[in-house]
């Protein structure tokens, strides 16, 4: 089970900036231990915890990358058409079968070994046939239309690396590499669960003063795309005493637990005492916005983590401090997600020393240029934002104002969601 040391997040005074939290994170966590063998088939998404030698070269030996007619480059006059006979064939999986010396051009087809002696492949659209003779254009180059053996791996190399997040190409290669199974994180073990007499399950008769609870499933698909296995707890009432329960039962057997909403400072706030109880919460307020109310600590040795309870803050701290925790956990590489460059169409405002995402969508203007159109309502409730935005505007600390035409970062959702 992850763990964490006693202070792991134990940290007063100022509002934190995102950058200093991120860099206490990768300070305190650790990583999961465990580790096991899957098949290809069910490595998707998970971390990877072994280096992946290549057994074998690819391509093994040099094949035809087109289909065409194999003939050695010293046969061919460069001014002129060169006129060949056709002496043999060779497919993929049916090779020649011989060398095929000067003056000769063999049928070949994509993927097929190229025979001893033919350099250069001409693609049979340049091509014309005269009978059993091949009529071959003037101005090929060497080597043309040939992958040459290891071109594309050579064995003995390392060909993916340990903590890298496994993508479908990933999982290509390791099969091109001769693998059939891959040392992967187990998936990381996660206990999800909202508070608030307010909050109904969805599809239940909706009663005065209540919402239903949409956190629970936005943040549980967050973490299934991340790969972990998550129990669902449903929703917790305002009631200290199953807080503390559910929070210590939940501490023996998952490496993770994750909450939405009730680490304030209300009476009917009960999640920080519930934490402090059989642990350490440090009410760590992130100096950002949408999200700046963040709890965080540990029951016994499991990690804990306070969500705030408004939708869109939920989401982005998140994205913005949950994701590469997880990551750190299963041991995987954390990257900063790619922000692209983009022109801003709106002005804003904002605190100097806080970070802020903005909700917008891209569109393309009179000029080509990617701009970034704010959404037009930006409170911290508001889901339907979230669906209407291709991505975040990323504006820094330091910025106190934003004037249309700037240039900003732009961070797609597909950077940091399923």
């Amino acid at each position: 089970m992850a763990q964490l040391s006693d202070d792991c997040f134990a940290h007063g005074g100022r509002l934190m900036r995102l950058d200093e939290a991120l860099a206490l994170l990768e300070a305190r966590i650790g990583t999961v231990s465990e580790v096991e063998r899957v098949a290809l088939t069910d490595a998707l998404g998970r971390v990877l915890r072994e280096d992946v030698v290549a057994s074998v070269s690819v391509p093994a030996e040099n094949n035809s990358a087109v289909d065409g007619y194999a003939v050695h480059f010293a046969d061919l006059d460069p001014n002129a058409e060169t006129r060949l006979p056709i002496t043999g064939r060779a497919a993929a999986g049916h090779p020649l079968g011989r060398p095929a010396g000067r003056g000769e051009a063999v049928r070949i087809f994509t993927g097929a070994l190229m025979p001893d002696g033919p350099d250069t492949v001409m693609m049979q659209e340049d091509c014309s046939l005269e009978g059993d003779t091949v009529v071959i254009r003037p101005g090929i180059k060497q080597g043309s239309n040939r992958r040459l053996a290891g071109e594309d791996v050579t064995a003995g190399e390392t060909v993916l690396h340990s903590g890298q997040r496994l993508r479908p190409q990933d999982i290509g290669l390791a099969a091109a590499a001769g693998r059939t199974d891959l040392q992967v994180s187990r998936r990381l073990r996660v206990a999800l669960f909202s508070t608030g007499d307010e909050l109904q399950e969805p599809g239940q008769a909706p009663k005065p003063g209540c919402i239903y609870d949409s956190n629970r499933y936005t943040v549980g698909a967050l973490l299934q795309g991340l790969g972990c296995r998550v129990s669902d707890l449903g929703i917790l009432p305002d009631d200290r005493e199953r807080v503390i329960a559910a929070l210590g039962a939940a501490a023996a057997d998952h490496d993770l637990l994750l909450t939405s909403g009730g680490v304030s400072t209300g009476e009917e706030d009960h999640v920080k005492a519930a934490v402090e109880a059989q642990g350490q919460l440090h009410a760590w307020k992130l100096a950002i916005k949408p999200g700046r109310p963040i709890a965080l600590g540990q029951v016994e040795l499991t990690p804990f983590v306070g969500l705030p309870g408004n939708p869109v803050a939920s989401m982005v701290t998140f994205l913005a401090v949950v994701r590469p925790m997880i990551l750190r956990l299963m041991g995987g590489q954390v990257e900063p997600p790619h922000r692209f460059a983009v022109t801003a169409d709106f002005d804003h405002k904002k605190k100097k020393d806080r970070r802020e995402w903005v909700r917008a969508r891209l569109s393309l203007d009179g000029d080509g240029r990617l701009v970034a159109r704010k959404f037009p309502r930006d409170g911290a409730g508001i889901l339907s934002s979230l669906v209407e935005a291709d991505g975040l505007v990323e504006l820094p600390e330091d910025l106190t104002r934003l004037e249309p035409g700037a240039i900003v970062d732009f961070l797609p959702f597909s950077e940091v969601t399923p």
